[in-house]
């Protein structure tokens, strides 16, 4: 794949109308932290067919499930089923051009809540709270960080399941948690407390409803950036779930479920970084036209040129790595977590320093909230943080590397 096709394009400019009628409007009050984005994301599920889409798939795939099997839920596009690969990047690129919080929200929701579900849930399970998350009819979470064990997610974690009869009891603390503030459902990882070393405890994957007794979602965080993204704690005080919240253990356990979300999050990352990328080169080519000093436009100034050139590559650059995605998924192929962490660390990085140099390139005005890159700035510089620093995917590439 070399270029969007002639269908493609048609569903990015109807995503683009979408954004300038309903996004752009109101992206003082996402921004300003006063307007969850909730509501916007139904608005675009529903104009787009994407609640009603979710729903005929996962019911076809019910039909084609037998009643207890769990993990056959496969990998989830946009409206819930594989679908064609483009429409599952274009919605995403378009809205990072705008407000990459919404991207970040509606990701974890269907990708992490919804997708673990789907992947370790018994079709029962997978009926009770999947598909309200499919058709965003429900707000998901997915609760693995804790204030000791970001980067060491696993090893680090100290929240526990205690066995209690047939249930476990759930005890810790969770921070950092997209859509914790507002979550109907939480999909959360702790480790059985079974008296083994605290590293060698196997990780279980419980799902939590709002309300819960002993559950406290916290207000949204301040933060740097991707304020149309709520972010917030959790913490479970004696929680106590039956064992039909617990989702199957598969190959590999919790620590695997996590996993396979790592590498999906990470390869959607490429997406969301051209998204910044493009709007970030559209609006400097834009002023470099417009902006005159000395009795000409500052584009025709060599440095200015530069810092052009360099954003036309990055955007060229990252753009081959998202075709590559998309004929991965046409192919039926997921990348490897090194692979998804390639991608991840090379895209995050060019669009924090694309959206740098255009704060640059805009001078004073740049730092102002007014022009837009100042917004696309601190909302990129969280691409090497989420989703994995950009030290971690080093280590990921690192490690693959090193064990051919």
């Amino acid at each position: 794949m070399i270029e969007w096709s002639d269908e493609d394009v048609m569903i990015r400019d109807a995503v683009r109308g979408w954004i300038d009628a309903e996004l752009r409007p109101r992206l003082e009050e996402l921004e300003s932290g006063g307007l969850p984005p909730y509501d916007l994301i139904r608005d675009l599920y529903k104009t787009f067919g994407l609640d009603e889409l979710a729903r005929s798939s996962f019911q076809a795939r019910a039909e084609r499930t037998a009643d207890d099997e769990p993990g056959a839920g496969g990998e989830q596009g946009p409206g819930g089923g594989r679908g064609n690969a483009a429409m599952s990047m274009l919605p995403i690129i378009e809205l990072c051009r705008v407000a990459p919080g919404l991207v970040s929200a509606m990701g974890v929701s269907l990708g992490l809540a919804a997708g673990t579900i789907m992947k370790r849930g018994t079709p029962g399970q997978r009926r009770r709270w999947a598909l309200d998350l499919l058709t965003f009819d429900k707000v998901g979470a997915w609760a693995i960080t804790e204030p000791g064990s970001g980067s060491d997610a696993f090893g680090g974690m100290r929240a526990t399941a205690r066995r209690d009869g047939d249930g476990h009891v759930l005890n810790g603390n969770k921070t950092f948690i997209t859509n914790g503030p507002y979550a109907d459902t939480i999909v959360v990882y702790c480790k059985l407390d079974d008296g083994a070393g605290p590293r060698d405890r196997e990780i279980l994957t419980f799902v939590l409803d709002r309300g819960m007794p002993g559950l406290t979602q916290t207000k949204p965080l301040r933060k740097m950036g991707l304020h149309s993204s709520p972010t917030g704690e959790l913490f479970l005080d004696d929680v106590r779930v039956g064992p039909d919240r617990l989702l199957s253990a598969g190959a590999g356990g919790g620590k695997e479920s996590a996993r396979q979300n790592f590498a999906t999050e990470r390869a959607g990352v490429a997406a969301m970084s051209l998204g910044v990328i493009e709007e970030c080169l559209a609006l400097s080519v834009d002023y470099a036209k417009k902006r005159e000093l000395w009795g000409q436009r500052i584009g025709d100034f060599q440095l200015i040129q530069l810092k052009l050139a360099k954003m036309e590559v990055a955007r060229l650059n990252v753009q081959n790595l998202v075709f590559r995605h998309i004929e991965m998924q046409k192919a039926g192929r997921t990348p490897t977590l090194a692979e998804a962490s390639a991608m991840k660390l090379y895209s995050a990085q060019a669009a924090s320093e694309v959206a740098m140099e255009a704060v640059q390139l805009f001078g004073g005005n740049g730092y102002m909230s007014e022009y837009r890159v100042e917004q696309l700035a601190r909302d990129a510089k969280s691409f090497q943080i989420y989703a994995g620093t950009d030290e971690i995917q080093v280590t990921h590439i690192a490690r693959d590397l090193l064990s051919r």
